[in-house]
């Protein structure tokens, strides 16, 4: 079967896990039977303003057998990003939610919130209270082209229940203009959420299974990883079949279930006309 070529699944949420506040039918189950053979399955989000413990209590809510270490989200990823670079204890200011603050804490750093503590870096995540004053105070720091510049993600745009609204990207691209800087990003489609969370589970084949072609696939393929993209989200036969080189996933499964199968192999034959699979 598929599973056995992979220690380990990075998984996306939204469109694989669950829809909305359902829970696809199958994943939940699905994913607890790759736990149980032996498999560990960490969850991927780009969703900074939310605490890894509130994403692993709706997933355990839904059924799966989780806990807040199987969470890795792009706030996370991003502490990880400044931890890298800077010395232990070194200010950081805080340009999004709560969330992002304990996780830049948790990584050994100081989170601040004003450019009056001369913070020596800027975390940028989302949050849906911040306020013109917020991006002002990070471009005042950003002014200093030696601070550092981090961004948890890029989504220019969030599903809401009454539609979609303004998401990361745009609030990060608004400092962007203001300082005519461009941020490190940690999460999709960038790899170092997908590095992070394969650190996590200490895992050397994990493969990395998406709904979305441009976040989850393009990252996974960033971050040299496998790639499976499931028919339960936003993707199409059709988009697949015309994403450009670094969209395209190792794998196409209708669902989750499509793990516990085994997989085609494509075979490519030359023809007096070129190639054929």
């Amino acid at each position: 079967m598929l599973l056995a070529a992979h220690d380990a699944i990075l998984s996306d949420l939204d469109g694989v896990v669950y829809a909305g506040p359902f829970a696809i039918e199958g994943a939940p189950e699905a994913l607890n039977r790759a736990q149980d053979a032996g498999v560990p399955v960490a969850f991927v989000t780009n969703n900074a303003s939310r605490s890894v413990q509130a994403v692993a209590d709706h997933l355990v809510e839904l059924g799966v057998n989780t806990d807040a270490d199987h969470v890795i989200s792009s706030a996370q990823a991003a502490a990880e990003l400044l931890k890298a670079q800077l010395p232990a204890g070194a200010k950081v200011l805080i340009t999004g939610a709560q969330a992002l603050a304990d996780c830049v804490a948790a990584a050994g750093l100081t989170p601040v919130s004003s450019q009056a503590d001369e913070p020596v870096a800027v975390a940028q995540g989302f949050n849906p209270k911040i306020v013109w004053e917020d991006l002002a105070e990070a471009a005042y720091t950003l002014a200093d082209e030696k601070v550092l510049w981090v961004a948890s993600n890029t989504d220019f745009t969030i599903p809401k229940e009454r539609g979609i609204a303004p998401g990361n990207g745009t609030l990060v691209g608004a400092v962007a203009r203001a300082t005519g800087r461009t941020p490190q990003v940690a999460g999709k489609p960038e790899s170092p959420i997908f590095v992070t969370a394969a650190q996590k589970l200490n895992s050397q084949r994990p493969v990395v299974v998406g709904d979305r072609l441009d976040t989850d696939i393009q990252g996974g393929n960033r971050a040299a990883m496998a790639t499976a993209v499931v028919m339960t989200g936003v993707e199409t036969y059709q988009s697949i079949l015309a994403a450009i080189p670094v969209e395209r996933p190792t794998y196409i499964l209708e669902d989750l279930a499509g793990f516990f199968e085994d997989y085609p192999q494509i075979q490519v034959q030359a023809t007096a006309t070129g190639m054929s699979a």
